[in-house]
């Protein structure tokens, strides 16, 4: 596949973990083993949640596990433009509407779907959140890891918001105009991200761009079934014996790795890891 673009986008709330590691391991690995390019994006567009000195750390992490990237590093703070220009053509084509819904005001509906209330609202509207119409119909897609999905965005979510109230644009908003700016042909990313993914590509068809190939890789879980994620107190990576962590990561990832490879160098694991690349072994489910 020469013409693959994957990437990796962590978001700057702290330091790399395990977990993390393993979505940048996959990632890396698939794009590598396609002779494609792969991206590093800093998704720092919630400023509020954004930890100072977070990227610089995560930076410098990826370079010592030898996780090195094409390009330059794109930093989603910097793109407000891109984002502006999106949610224009989207009111142009009457596909948002301004929302005044405090939260309080949503919580008292006892329901996680939008219910419209201001659907009405076309122009905008200080202190709201713009939200996308959601019209019925079926997302599909075929993910690399957990097979065909298929979803009513518009039953299971709703309207969703794409510009908060408090001035910044969402999450969703701003990966689907990066993703498209950037060729993204390939996310391979964690699994607690897929219940996202019918929203994305529902705001990629409103957009008309083109929908990447996913693949979730399953979150790393203890015996109790508790996910590892910064939420959790999921410790940082370490800089001892990185060779080690990637071959515990690629062996987690279903890869077969040699037990030699741990006392290898990184350049020496990851040129291992390329040519052994198995997609489909990845399982679905991790369990440490």
């Amino acid at each position: 596949m020469p013409n693959y673009i994957g990437r990796f986008a962590p978001s700057p709330t702290g330091p790399l973990h395990f977990g993390s590691l393993l979505t940048a391991l996959a990632s890396w690995c698939d794009a590598r083993a396609a002779n494609g390019q792969w991206l590093l994006r800093i998704e720092d567009v919630d400023v509020v949640r954004t930890q100072l000195g977070a990227a610089e750390q995560i930076i410098r992490t990826l370079e010592h596990y030898g996780l090195w990237w094409d390009g330059e590093i794109i930093y989603q703070s910097q793109r407000t433009e891109c984002y502006q220009a999106a949610l224009q053509q989207l009111q142009q084509q009457n596909d948002i509407f301004w929302c005044t819904c405090s939260r309080a005001d949503l919580a008292q509906t006892q329901s996680d779907i939008y219910t419209g209330h201001c659907r009405a609202h076309h122009q905008y509207r200080s202190q709201a959140a713009a939200r996308l119409r959601v019209y019925k119909s079926i997302v599909d897609f075929d993910d690399g890891v957990f097979g065909h999905i298929s979803e009513s965005v518009a039953d299971t979510v709703g309207d969703f918001v794409i510009f908060r109230r408090d001035g910044l644009f969402a999450y969703h908003l701003a990966v689907v105009v990066d993703d498209a700016e950037q060729g993204i042909t390939n996310i391979v990313r964690g699994a607690d991200l897929l219940n996202n993914t019918s929203r994305q590509i529902y705001l990629q068809q409103r957009l008309a761009v083109t929908t990447p190939a996913y693949t979730h890789i399953p979150l790393v879980v203890n015996d109790n079934g508790e996910k590892l994620s910064k939420q959790t107190g999921a410790r940082a990576l370490t800089w001892d014996n990185p060779s080690h962590c990637l071959w515990q990561a690629l062996t987690l990832l279903g890869q077969h790795a040699p037990d030699v490879l741990q006392s290898e160098d990184c350049a020496t694991l990851l040129t291992w890891a390329i040519n052994h690349w198995q997609r489909e072994n990845i399982p679905k489910r991790l369990t440490l």
